[in-house]
């Protein structure tokens, strides 16, 4: 199963990210391929209707990753309680052709303490793109952010944070399963 995952951060140390890239390692570890987009590495072209990007590479990667996805997980900062804006105009230069009967996870990182306003944005896009929204999300706020932000930190609940992100990932690939293998299954019956 092939597994897109898009950070949406403008920052280089962005615990967004950093959730991102805990969020890859724990999944490549479960033996899925996992491609993660960063839009701070690779930033991409204000999106405008009225131009063609074909000639951008970064952008073309994007949507080829996102056309081969079996599922994808949306990971930003919550800025002003949205998602950011570099991950909307990501999200604006794809279309229904990425997102169609794809489960989607989301998560955010916020400087409060979750940041659910950035979550529900981004799943209302997820469901105008005719995506499939994961029923868990995640969110690390406030004092939750340090076991991303410091390097190597011995951060007391760090435990209980990691437990949460598993078990919201887990819950993400289980879903990921079933919508694979009832496309696997409807593709059968209709040879």
């Amino acid at each position: 199963m092939n597994i897109v995952i898009i950070t949406g951060s403008n920052r280089r140390a962005s615990t967004s990210t950093k959730l991102a890239e805990y969020i890859k390692e724990y999944i490549v570890r479960r033996e899925y391929q996992v491609k993660l987009f960063d839009l701070y590495r690779t930033p991409l072209p204000f999106y405008s209707p009225d131009e063609s990007f074909y000639d951008h590479k970064g952008l073309a990667e994007l949507q080829s990753a996102m056309k081969k996805a079996d599922a994808i997980v949306l990971a930003s900062p919550e800025y002003h309680g949205g998602m950011s804006g570099v991950l909307k105009n990501a999200l604006d230069h794809l279309g229904q052709t990425h997102f169609s009967g794809k489960p989607v996870l989301c998560v955010s990182s916020a400087g409060g303490a979750v940041g659910v306003s950035s979550l529900q944005q981004m799943q209302a896009t997820v469901r105008n793109l005719h995506g499939i929204n994961c029923p868990e999300w995640l969110s690390i706020g406030g004092s939750q952010r340090q076991r991303f932000e410091l390097e190597n930190a011995d951060y007391e609940d760090g435990n209980e944070i990691e437990a949460r992100i598993r078990r919201v990932v887990d819950s993400f690939l289980r879903l990921a399963q079933i919508v694979r293998a009832r496309s696997n299954l409807e593709a059968e019956v209709s040879l």
